[in-house]
């Protein structure tokens, strides 16, 4: 059994993990819809956020009511205070502040960053590369980059694994499922009515985001093995949901920035 494998199956158990372990996120709030109740589980949990979740078009901010973007930014970050209480999660935390939607701008630098806060960590858990979003895209090749260079200088990398985000399914955004992978099996925890509750809680905590998130709570957590993906290629999914949203960056432009580090 691979390692990555073995992650994913401990995490779908429900029991505590006390290994050093980093949950790599694009945004505040990623944490809570995806991976809800593991953070109370992962004792050693170093908590990396890429983003401060507010864009630099100020196209959310100001519909939000939001003056500047450092005002939203702020916000985000204390609804990510209020959920992670909600959870009861305590986790080392490191934020690389980068703008929203702009993270592949910055992937070498992310890699090598990653490279670093994530060298005594046991497992790591990230996106997918599934076209939801352009920083989780990010997230899923920064990472897989930072452990494959860790175990170049270290001969170690960590375990790789992943929660289950969202992607382009029927022309909508299908929330809490992988798109399947045959040679990753998913590995599935139903969640219990207190637990399921409890992470609603969290959820609500982010104010901000509730039009996007419109009521949506897991009933389940799902982690997989993270698949051996080809990043210069389109996601798994075939067409990526955010080139449905009129965003500066485009599936086609990410893959041209990715192309030099996922080469």
């Amino acid at each position: 059994m691979s390692a990555s494998l073995a992650f994913a199956r401990r995490l779908a158990s429900g029991t505590p993990i006390p290994d050093p372990v980093a949950v790599v996120v694009a945004h505040a709030d990623d944490e809570t819809l995806w991976a809800g109740t593991a953070l109370l589980r992962l004792s050693g949990l170093i908590l990396i956020h890429l983003t401060d979740s507010a864009p630099a078009d100020m196209a959310d901010a100001a519909r939000l009511g939001f003056a500047t973007r450092s005002d939203y930014a702020r916000a985000r970050s204390d609804e990510l205070d209020a959920a992670l209480a909600v959870l009861d999660a305590r986790p080392r935390r490191i934020a690389y502040g980068l703008p929203d939607q702009e993270a592949v701008a910055h992937l070498p630098d992310l890699v090598a960053r990653l490279a670093h806060d994530l060298t005594d960590v046991a497992a790591v858990l990230t996106h997918p590369y599934e076209g939801g979003h352009p920083d989780h895209d990010t997230a899923a090749l920064a990472v897989r980059k930072a452990a494959a260079r860790i175990g170049d200088r270290t001969g170690r990398a960590p375990a790789l694994a992943e929660f289950a985000c969202y992607h382009r399914h029927a022309g909508t955004r299908r929330f809490g499922h992988f798109w399947p992978d045959a040679g990753c099996p998913e590995q599935v925890r139903p969640l219990e009515a207190a637990e399921r509750a409890r992470v609603a809680q969290a959820i609500a905590a982010h104010r901000s985001q509730a039009a996007v998130i419109d009521g949506w709570c897991p009933q389940a957590e799902r982690w997989r093995p993270a698949p051996a993906y080809d990043f210069t290629a389109p996601p798994p999914p075939g067409a990526s949901l955010y080139d449905g949203f009129g965003w500066s960056i485009t599936a086609a432009r990410w893959r041209g920035l990715a192309e030099a580090v996922a080469a």
